[in-house]
């Protein structure tokens, strides 16, 4: 199901995925480069339902214009404070959550929106190759339960990089920004993506 909800930065769209006996809501966004369609977002919404997770995939005003660039942060922040209401409308408890750019927003937000917890998938700790330009500031001020999901290999931020905080870390061996492994490594793309499924999954049971 498909629901259009107006913001002040223009048209979004959510996609939902509901539980039977839902008793959490995530709500999760795409990057800056691609839309919901990334793999991670399309597993996380085929397995939580099961497990009492209902997943709403959003995208963002930018992408149901059909543009090809992301706007600046702040009007991001904008849109996904305004697919807020639709959220709260289900009645249960909201992990704000996103990938890449979408997880700097699910981060920024946060404490504004009084998310429940938070689902960081890939966070661009830096821009690749320079990691003295840090965005820890905006993990490190969530305010609320957070899961970081990293690739092993992400340019955008190796597990080692990130900064001790508050928060649970999960890599994923070999990822790449979007949790891509090569064909050489230990593991498959399908034990990757179980990898964040079966972390996310255990992880957003504990907050219950």
């Amino acid at each position: 199901m498909t629901e259009i909800i107006e913001t002040d930065a223009g048209a979004a769209r959510i996609t939902w995925h509901r539980a039977k006996k839902a008793r959490l809501v995530l709500a999760v966004s795409h990057g800056a480069g691609g839309g919901i369609e990334a793999r991670d977002l399309q597993a996380l919404a085929a397995v939580l339902p099961a497990h009492g997770v209902t997943v709403a995939r959003v995208e963002q005003p930018w992408r149901v214009a059909g543009k090809k660039m992301a706007p600046a942060p702040k009007t991001l922040d904008v849109g996904w404070r305004g697919i807020r209401p639709a959220l709260a409308e289900e009645g249960l408890p909201v992990i704000s959550g996103g990938r890449s750019a979408g997880a700097r927003v699910a981060c920024r937000t946060a404490a504004e929106l009084g998310a429940h917890a938070v689902l960081a998938l890939a966070f661009p700790l830096h821009p690749p190759g320079k990691p003295e330009k840090s965005r820890a500031e905006e993990l490190l001020g969530t305010g609320a339960p957070t899961l970081v999901v990293q690739g092993g290999n992400d340019p955008w931020g190796r597990p080692e990089e990130f900064p001790e905080g508050a928060y649970e870390l999960l890599e994923v061996p070999y990822g790449d920004h979007g949790f891509a492994v090569p064909k050489r490594a230990d593991i498959s793309q399908e034990q990757a993506l179980a990898i964040i499924t079966d972390g996310v999954v255990r992880w957003a049971v504990s907050l219950v």
